[in-house]
């Protein structure tokens, strides 16, 4: 079994370490170790898929892999990568959002016979009495070294209150808590919590004399310069009911050309020979690579019936197949009795959310680009009625990629 050190260098997956030599003779035994994940909302995006994987090939390299659940920490909130406080969440909010991370995780990483753990951070955090915490945690912090890391280096210019400078000492607080319960010697997170984690492996250095390590992760950013996981719409959400499977193969086989072999090493578990051969790939055929990127990369979170579905559907509606397979395509509900009246198609393509407002539904109609079963829509307020929707639903294309169905309500 290769050495799951090994496995995340050769797929890119690793930005700093403390030390390498010791942590990859560390990665040679079964190890314990975690990554954190505040419940901010109630769906992961895809911006948490690196840490996700990269816990998912340390469990399939033999280590026990720890899940925190944040609901002591998101109570605070981390000021990393932020011009301003966080919106303070209400403790039910949080323990809700906590719930559905739980699910999501299940698809990448096998909880069963003890494999992983996953802890919320909130059993220990919240019963906490503050002045036994500063004169037994707070009192290894050093103001003038927390000042220096980055994530409040940036915080300084723009206003960073107190609640959030006690972030680190929770989170280095975690790792304390981790070591002791579990044995956990590894702590993993993105390259802006590096300060962070090093925090809490110097807390168990000098509270309980152990050693713990520290590894982190690149910052992905499209090779345009977008934030990963970001669409026209938001953010590509894990949970199918905010990005449906169809939405969520689209955004993979979309995938900037500069991306795909980094993507595929980042968010499948295809062996890197296969990785290499479909990143070498040009022209025509780099649309087998791309297939391939959102094919394994929708089967692994909403599996390979859903992903076949999507796949087959993208084929139809962009010629590669026979057919339209409308089913998997994203459905919206418009009432009927709107269009007995006739919906001006600018109003409709904006409603239908294949533009975002009004003003850009008029100009993707006057370019030419706004389609209704395929036809194309000539004039900007034309009228779309009962006599266009066929069978009870409407298909509207914007460009050659963008679909959605509409489906006549009652």
């Amino acid at each position: 079994m290769a050495n799951a050190y090994d496995v995340l260098k050769e797929r890119g997956l690793l930005e700093q370490v403390t030390d390498e030599a010791k942590v990859r003779a560390m990665l040679d035994r079964p190890t314990t170790c975690y990554v954190g994940f505040d419940p901010t909302a109630s769906s992961f995006h895809a911006g948490s898929l690196v840490p996700i994987m990269a816990l998912a090939h340390l469990q399939r390299g033999g280590h026990r892999v720890i899940v925190v659940v944040g609901g002591g920490t998101a109570m605070i909130g981390d000021p990393t990568d932020k011009t301003e406080m966080r919106r303070i969440m209400p403790v039910e909010e949080i323990d809700a959002n906590a719930r559905g991370l739980r699910a999501q995780l299940a698809h990448f990483i096998d909880f069963s016979d003890d494999r992983a753990i996953m802890v919320d951070n909130a059993d220990w955090l919240r019963p906490l009495n503050y002045i036994e915490f500063l004169r037994d945690v707070g009192r290894h912090f050093s103001v003038n070294r927390m000042l220096a890391a980055e994530s409040y280096r940036m915080r300084l210019e723009t206003g960073l209150n107190f609640i959030e400078f006690n972030y680190m000492l929770l989170q280095a607080y975690d790792y304390l808590v981790l070591y002791r319960r579990f044995g956990c010697t590894l702590q993993l997170g993105g390259n802006d919590q590096w300060g962070n984690i090093l925090a809490g492996a110097d807390l168990i250095r000098r509270v309980d004399g152990g050693e713990a390590e520290a590894l982190t992760f690149p910052l992905l950013v499209t090779a345009a310069g977008a934030k990963m996981g970001k669409t026209e719409k938001g953010a590509l959400w894990l949970d199918a009911s905010r990005t449906s499977p169809y939405e969520y193969y689209q955004y993979w086989i979309n995938t900037d050309d500069r991306d795909v072999g980094r993507f595929l090493s980042f968010f499948t578990f295809l062996p890197m020979d296969e990785v290499r051969r479909l990143s070498s790939l040009g022209g025509e055929r780099l649309r087998e690579a791309k297939e391939a990127l959102a094919f394994e990369a929708t089967r692994l979170l909403h599996g390979e019936g859903e992903a076949a579905r999507a796949r087959d559907a993208a084929r139809s509606l962009f010629g590669g197949g026979d057919g339209i397979d409308e089913s998997a395509v994203p459905t919206i509900e418009i009432a009927r009795s709107r269009f007995a009246e006739g919906i001006p198609a600018f109003a409709l393509f904006a409603d239908a959310g294949l533009a975002k407002t009004r003003g850009e539904a008029r100009r993707l109609i006057a370019q030419g680009g706004a389609y209704v079963d395929n036809r194309r829509i000539e004039a900007v307020d034309a009228l779309v009625t009962l006599a266009d929707a066929q069978g009870g639903a409407l298909l509207l294309r914007a460009g050659k990629k963008k679909y959605i169905r509409v489906k006549l309500a009652e």
